[in-house]
């Protein structure tokens, strides 16, 4: 099967396809692929399936997704035993069947089988109407009602069966019978969305439209179980609503349709979806939501007369208006068959929107079907099958709803950018119309409504807080780019902001408000969400706002929580800092200054910090860790100079102790200004410099020793000079300092540093020692016994430091004991003068058997250097019996003589010359040969030299490799 191209398209009532380059329905024959002699007497169309019964009693079942595969079905008997096939009935899932004949006979068919089974007992019941069960199920029909020609509804429940004495249908049962006997030409049962055990169940008659809504017994225990019926109740308990057509005609047709409305249905699911019927009669279409409750309430009519008339031979209108044969629901329109021609009205203003001419004049049709599941649209005739296809059938739902202030939905239907603003700009001068600007600015805000007849509007109204959303709303359609329209709507918000902020607070303060009904709570309610959006507005758009300007309109309002906000959310810390300290705020500023990192921060406002709240900053500042301890000396000093407290709650000292601890590596002047801080203190106790000083142990000390010092000794601080002098090396001085203040034990403490130097350590002592005999009140007994603790001092030491009238018996045992150490001193000097006399003995008698010492020379014996006969000429024999000729041992020696060797060359110079004397000749020649012959060559120091030079050199013949 295939599509022709559309049919010749007639503009209905001279509507034009303007700017749409198609119509928004197109009608299309379908070219099919196999020859059929004989007509169409019903077709039916589901899930895209096509049914089409033949006047020969043969039933075509098409799957349009594969049109090649045709099933080709006879019914059980002869047509003319059962009359032609009159109705088709198909479920929307295309999986039930249902035949009815001419005469009465009625078959079912599953579309898992070939072979239609005969419904016994509906045998004689000319089905005019089906209402599927609306669980859509596909193994059993489950519950369902028929509408027959005599007015009677029947419901039955058909499951397929193979086995031959069974019956397909399990029960059929007579529910409910229109009084005048009309035949029932539509029916529908569907379910309620807000409440799945009730249904709403709709008959259509030629003249009337019955609505029933009620709860139905369960069908798992009546309708499959026990075989009863599960409508029965709703029509017998439930009072009907019925709809009467003011012309009724049995003559003219009618039918019942239901689907899912647009709106509500296409988000979601068709159990949920809100229903629309219509119910084709004499007069029109009538056609509305199926709403539980009254669904007429909210119909309307779309009478005939809203058609076109056809246009007779003479091209003149029709005076008489032609029957409307068929009708079907589409998403947005009611297609309707008038004489021939498709013809869609919108549902939403019944306008025409789409006349074409598609049949013969006076031709037939089978109808006009739908399938619910893919949403497409058939007309069927004795010998076509056409398409009615859907070309963006929502393009213009936007305008209609529009046109109805519908805004939200017509912005829901808005294609493209140029609608959504249109429906906006429409949505928004709507409500201010209402007099709703807060709304209509929110919209505005969206659109591309003129900035300055939106503002002048909200002006001139007073409709500040309208304005206030408009421009935030505005702000945000803005691009970066824009910079300059971004920094004035901002202005301008920060103005509009503290105008209402102030209105609020006066309200609150004179309790203006309350005369027009709201409350003081409400106001203040009211005034903190308004500084809440003022916070988050700044939050968003602090890029977009300029400081001095922001500063200047804030300040001119005196909102001092919202200035500070500003600054703090653009991140003017020297602003809120500054701002808090010149109020005098510390515990405000130390907040603000916690949550600082930037080091010139705490540079600029230490000082006054210091000055103020020295705990609080010293807490803080001993939290970062990027500062430099150097540049905060100022203020140390300064808090030092006017802070009256002891050094144990000293804040600078506290803060200084820490950095010295904890910082890798401070600068001097953090030592000397801890220093000073201790030096010139007002407390006479030493210990907290003390500790500080004795703690600094490396060499040279951290701080600036002679700075340290000089302040000590100007602020008489003894104990921490004879420290200082002590590590500087100037024991001296140091002991003569603790001596001068009468410190004694101190000065014995310091004499005994200089450790490997007992020189200088007795001369420290023995000034200890004269201070110590010298002071009042100590006797001579307890002098000695505190010297004692120097083992370098001695008795005759001590004997020039005594007064002369002391008298010996103080001090008996002490020389005792001293006469005693230098008699043992005595004889050991004797024994060593002892040894040496013998030594001395020996020496001279070694030297005097010299002179009578020899060598025997073996005749020939070689020289050891140049291996020629030793006695050819003057030689040197020593006493290891090594032998060398005099030249060749001088010519060795030079060449090793290292420092001697000029030494030696110019006394042989000398002994070139002439002119010497020769006595003088006599001393060189024997000094030459003290220097050459001083040691052999071979045993001695020379040798040792030697040690890297080769046994043979380069310039000997001899083969390296020979054994």
């Amino acid at each position: 099967m295939a599509l022709d191209g559309p049919s010749n398209y007639v503009a209905p009532n001279g509507l034009t396809e303007a700017s749409e380059s198609l119509p928004i329905f197109d009608v299309q024959r379908v070219q099919l692929q196999f020859d059929i002699a004989a007509d169409f007497v019903a077709a039916q169309v589901a899930n895209n399936v096509l049914i089409l019964a033949l006047s020969t009693g043969r039933i075509l079942r098409i799957d349009l997704d594969s049109p090649e595969d045709i099933d080709d079905i006879d019914l059980p008997k002869k047509s003319s035993e059962t009359g032609l096939i009159q109705r088709m009935f198909l479920d929307p899932s295309a999986s039930h069947l249902i035949i009815t004949t001419t005469l009465g006979e009625n078959y079912y068919l599953h579309t898992q089988s070939r072979q239609p089974k005969a419904l016994s007992r509906l045998k004689g019941v000319s089905i005019e109407s089906v209402a599927w069960n609306p669980s859509l199920p596909t193994a059993s029909t489950r519950e369902i009602l028929l509408g027959a020609t005599d007015g009677s509804v029947y419901e039955t429940y058909i499951e397929p069966s193979t086995e031959f004495y069974r019956r397909e249908e399990k029960y059929v049962t007579v529910v409910y019978r229109v009084l005048d006997g009309s035949p029932v030409t539509g029916i529908s049962a569907e379910l309620v969305p807000s409440n799945p055990e009730s249904r709403q169940v709709m008959l259509a008659t030629c003249g009337r439209l019955i609505y029933f809504l009620g709860r139905v017994v369960a069908a798992t225990r009546h309708g499959r179980d026990a075989g009863g019926s599960i409508y029965a109740d709703l029509f017998q308990r439930e009072t009907a609503l019925i709809h009467e057509s003011a012309n009724s005609s049995s003559s003219a047709p009618s039918s019942l349709m239901v689907n899912s409305s647009s709106i509500a249905g296409s988000h979601q699911t068709d159990s949920q979806a809100e229903k629309e019927f219509a119910w084709l009669n004499a007069e029109g279409i009538y056609h509305g939501p199926l709403s539980a409750g009254n669904p007429f309430d909210n119909a309307k009519m779309l009478p005939r007369s809203k058609y076109p008339a056809t246009l007779s031979a003479r091209g003149v209108r029709k005076m008489i208006q032609d029957p409307i044969t068929a009708m079907t629901l589409t998403r947005w329109h009611v297609l309707a068959l008038v004489e021939g021609r498709v013809v869609a009205a919108s549902r939403l203003n019944e306008e025409i929107v789409y006349d074409q001419a598609v049949l013969e004049p006076r031709q037939s049709s089978l109808g006009l079907l739908a399938d619910l599941t893919q949403n497409t649209y058939w007309l069927f005739t004795s010998k076509a099958i056409y398409e009615v296809v859907a070309n963006d059938e929502d393009r213009d739902v936007w305008k209609v709803l529009l046109k109805g202030n519908k805004f939200d939905e017509a912005l829901q239907y808005a294609h493209g950018s140029a609608q959504r603003d249109a429906v906006l700009k429409a949505s928004g001068d709507y409500l201010a119309e209402k007099g709703n600007y807060l709304e209509a600015a929110k919209v505005w805000g969206k659109s591309s409504k003129g900035f300055e007849e939106a503002c002048l509007a909200m002006v001139d109204n007073k409709e500040y807080d309208a304005l206030r959303k408009y421009l935030l709303s505005q702000l945000s359609t803005y691009k970066k780019a824009s910079v300059m329209q971004r920094l004035m709507v901002a202005s301008w918000l920060v103005e509009l902001f503290m105008s209402k902020l102030n209105d609020l607070d006066d309200s609150i303060a004179t309790k203006a408000e309350l005369t027009e009904g709201a409350t003081e709570g409400q106001v203040q309610n009211q005034l903190d969400e308004t500084q809440a959006e003022f916070q988050d507005f700044v939050t968003r758009h602090k890029s977009d706002l300029d400081k001095k300007t922001v500063y200047d309109i804030i300040s001119s309002h005196g909102r001092e929580q919202e200035l500070l906000f500003f600054a703090t959310t653009i991140n003017d810390h020297n602003y809120v800092l500054s701002y808090w300290i010149q109020r005098e705020k510390w515990t405000e500023a130390l907040n603000v200054l916690q949550r600082q990192s930037e080091p010139d921060v705490f540079y600029k406002y230490s000082s006054v910090l210091m000055t103020h709240a020295a705990t609080g900053l010293v807490e803080i500042l001993m939290r970062q860790t990027n500062l430099d301890p150097e540049r905060l000396i100022p203020a140390m000093l300064n808090y030092n100079k006017t802070a009256n407290v002891s050094l144990s709650q000293n804040q600078a000292v506290r803060y200084l102790n820490f950095i010295i601890v904890n910082h890798p590596n401070p600068s001097a002047a953090v030592h000397n200004t801890l220093i000073s801080i201790h030096a010139s203190s007002s407390s006479t106790s030493e210990s907290g410099l003390l500790n500080y000083l004795q703690s600094q142990s490396s060499s040279p000390p951290r701080y600036d020793a002679d700075f340290a010092l000089r302040l000590c000794i100007q602020h008489k601080r003894v104990q921490s000079c004879v420290h200082i002098y002590s590590a500087m090396g100037q024991y001296l001085q140091a002991v003569e300092l603790a001596l001068e203040s009468n410190d004694i034990e101190l000065a014995a403490i310091v004499a005994d540093r200089p450790e490997g130097n007992d020189k200088l350590r007795k001369k420290l002592w023995l000034l200890v020692a004269e201070k110590k005999i010298q002071q009042p009140g100590t006797g001579i007994k307890d002098a000695i016994e505190f010297l004692r603790r120097c083992e370098l001092l001695h008795i005759e030491d001590l004997i020039p430091f005594f007064p002369d009238f002391v008298v010996i018996d103080d001090f008996k045992d002490e020389i005792c004991t001293a006469l005693e150490i230098y008699s043992r001193h005595i004889d050991e000097l004797r024994q060593e003068m002892d040894n040496s006399a013998q030594t001395a003995h020996q020496i001279r008698s070694e030297i005097a058997h010299l002179d009578t010492r020899y060598a025997v020379v073996e005749p020939g014996e070689k020289c050891w250097i140049c291996s020629l006969p030793l006695l050819s000429r003057q030689f040197f024999v020593f006493p290891c019996q090594h032998a060398f000729h005099s030249d060749c041992l001088g010519k060795e020696v030079l060449e090793g003589a290292g420092g001697k060797k000029k030494y030696i060359r110019d006394l042989q110079a000398q002994m070139s010359t002439g002119d010497l004397a020769p006595t003088r000749r006599e001393e060189i020649v024997k000094e030459l040969d003290g220097l050459i012959a001083e040691a052999c060559i071979l045993c001695g120091d020379h040798a040792i030299k030697q040690i890297d030079k080769p046994f043979i050199s380069s310039s000997d013949a001899v083969d390296e490799w020979a054994l």
